[in-house]
């Protein structure tokens, strides 16, 4: 039992500064004042029941009665308000790390096109191609975090999967083949094993696909350059299991709990890495739990990560 995150709850002005309300709108602080309104209304209830009810029973019977009924109604009103506040929070964190995301490609991007409108640019011999690369990269950064975006939205939306038969090391072949560029550029060495005979897999294509996608990236994104990345395929307890292991930048053991949540990014991977959406994690845990699967993960800063998933083959 973890008594740090127990006292964490009860820290009600601590709770209400991370939703941004007022101590008085705080749906743990309304539960509590509710709480006393049904303590004193069990109370009255009593002391009436016994005035006007001879049969003490009838009188405990009512009162138990009264008392559950309230405590339901404070716990929806309470769950409404917490559902609420939480909604508020996310809110305002998703415009505030969108916003910060877009603002530094916008702006480069502002910069560039505001210096070849000029054109100083016909100027500066050699430097046009530079503007350009960097032109690529700033709207290549901003279509992927709406895609991301996008993703995160039909996540939420409860998509409808499409399963099909596929081969698994098929698709795995098919997402190598789409990073090689990037792979060669860092000189990591990559490698896959295939541990057992596994069957064609009952699935939805472009989820997987996404996922193997996502996990391949970040182990080829934040391996240092000459590192080596390892992927298993196998089969464990009648479903398929998938492990990527690289020899990257590792996970800090304090931000291994926080992983997977959407627009996290741990303190090393900002510092290795500035650019990223601190989506791709929760794409994968979310796809991966409507596939019907577990995913899971060791990992030691500066040594490198494993990730891993099974899904039913059938």
């Amino acid at each position: 039992m973890d008594f740090k995150k127990i006292l964490e709850q009860f820290n009600l002005p601590a709770q209400a500064k991370k939703y941004g309300i007022p101590l008085w709108q705080h749906p743990q602080f309304l539960f509590l004042v509710i709480g006393v309104i049904i303590f004193a209304s069990i109370l009255i209830s009593y002391f009436i029941g016994t005035r006007y009810i001879a049969d003490p029973l009838l009188v405990t019977l009512l009162v138990i009665i009264l008392t559950i009924i309230l405590f339901v109604i404070d716990f929806i009103i309470t769950q409404s308000f917490e559902r609420l506040a939480e909604a508020s929070r996310m809110k305002s964190e998703f415009v505030g790390i969108v916003s910060h995301q877009l603002k530094t490609p916008l702006s480069n991007l502002k910069w560039v096109v505001e210096l070849l409108v000029s054109g100083r640019v016909d100027n500066i011999k050699g430097k046009q191609l530079e503007f350009f690369q960097i032109l690529k990269e700033n709207t290549g950064r901003m279509l992927q975090l709406i895609t991301d975006l996008l993703t995160v939205y039909r996540i939420e939306e409860k998509f409808e999967l499409k399963k099909e038969k596929i081969v698994i090391e098929n698709l795995l072949k098919e997402v190598i083949e789409e990073f090689n560029p990037a792979i060669k550029a860092k000189n990591i060495s990559i490698k896959y094993e295939v541990r057992e005979n596994i069957p064609e897999i009952l699935t939805d294509r472009i989820q997987l696909k996404l996922v193997i996608e996502n996990l391949l990236d970040n182990a080829t994104r934040y391996s240092k350059d000459n590192g080596e990345i390892k992927i298993y395929l196998g089969k464990k307890n009648h479903n398929f299991y998938f492990e990527i292991n690289d020899s990257g930048i590792g996970i800090p053991k304090e931000d291994q709990k926080y992983i997977f949540q959407r627009f996290f990014r741990a303190v090393n991977a900002k510092t290795h890495q500035p650019q990223g959406s601190g989506l791709g994690l929760y794409i994968v845990k979310s796809i991966i739990n409507r596939l019907g699967g577990k995913i899971g993960f060791q990992s030691e800063e500066n040594k490198g990560s494993t990730f891993w998933f099974t899904i039913p083959i059938k």
